[in-house]
């Protein structure tokens, strides 16, 4: 397995469900993609406890990495993925965040570690 790595959202969120080591990057990164994305769960939830452990979550995230930004590499790549998403036939809007951050690991040429499916 490579060592370095960009974790995507979903990875972030089930990463304190892990208990195996061996499933983790040595050097595993995130995007201000996933910071934006973890930012919205506090705002979308009516449940006061809910809201509570998500803003600790991406307070967490905040803390243990620095994140990698949306460049201008990342939004040629953006494009190409934007398209490909178009010419399967999926809504574009539905797969943005995952787009983005998919961009991003293109951009800076790093594998993408995600718990999503197709």
């Amino acid at each position: 397995m490579n060592d370095h790595g960009i974790l995507d959202t979903t990875v972030v969120i089930l990463l304190t469900r892990i208990t195996d080591p061996e499933c983790l990057l040595k050097y595993p990164a995130i995007t201000t993609i996933t910071l934006a994305e973890l930012s919205v769960g506090p705002h979308v939830t009516i449940n006061d406890i809910e809201r509570a452990a998500r803003q600790a979550h991406l307070q967490q995230a905040e803390s243990d990495f620095e994140p990698i930004l949306f460049d201008a590499a990342a939004a040629k790549a953006f494009g190409r993925a934007a398209s490909d998403i178009r010419s399967a036939g999926r809504k574009t809007k539905a797969r943005a965040y995952d787009a983005l951050i998919a961009s991003i690991a293109v951009a800076q040429q790093m594998p993408l570690n995600t718990a999503d499916h197709a």
